[in-house]
């Protein structure tokens, strides 16, 4: 993995706790309204980790971020697609460690037969939409006014990117730990 990128490990939930928790206090990126409990975060965690990658990006011993696969939809058919989640501490903004992260995602998710991903992104977020487009996603749908936080109605889009075309026979996407070299 690149440096500072490793597999994110139950030590680091507290530290993962603590970067997310000023998004969902303080911004509408989110829509949760309470922050969760080390228990409901280390079982959101333990969840997605089953199948999907969680990284962590780390510095002097120090998690300044993170970024996560997960389920796009229940639904069979889904199962080649995923959807992107990201979280950067204040001091990890503008360092390109989003990039970083979100690269080695890429591979993995690559690696385990992913094809699409989305982003599911509160609308307006200039800095988000223009990540994701760096990135290589683009807008695929706008839904208007469809949760409310912080005294308003907020918007949501989809942006989404294909990792590799898609072929008319896919095989089944695998977990992430099958890989060999990871989790």
């Amino acid at each position: 993995m690149s440096e500072g990128i490793r597999a994110a490990q139950k030590k680091d939930l507290q530290a993962m706790l603590g970067i997310y928790a000023p998004y969902v206090e303080n911004t509408a990126v989110t829509f949760e309204y309470d922050i969760p409990s080390i228990e409901e975060f280390e079982n959101r965690f333990q969840k997605i980790t089953d199948f999907f990658p969680w990284l962590v990006y780390e510095e002097d011993s120090k998690v300044l971020g993170y970024a996560y696969a997960g389920t796009f939809h229940e639904r069979k058919a889904f199962q080649w697609d995923a959807e992107l989640s990201i979280y950067l501490s204040e001091e990890a903004h503008r360092r390109g460690i989003g990039k970083k992260l979100y690269s080695e995602l890429f591979s993995i998710l690559e690696e385990q037969g992913i094809y699409t991903l989305y982003a599911h992104i509160t609308y307006p977020n200039d800095d988000s939409i223009a990540f994701h487009k760096a990135m290589g996603f683009q807008k695929i749908a706008h839904f208007p006014k469809t949760g409310y936080k912080m005294g308003k109605w907020r918007d949501t889009i989809f942006m989404e990117k294909h990792l590799k075309e898609l072929p008319d026979f896919p095989q089944q996407p695998h977990s992430w730990k099958e890989q060999g070299k990871r989790g």
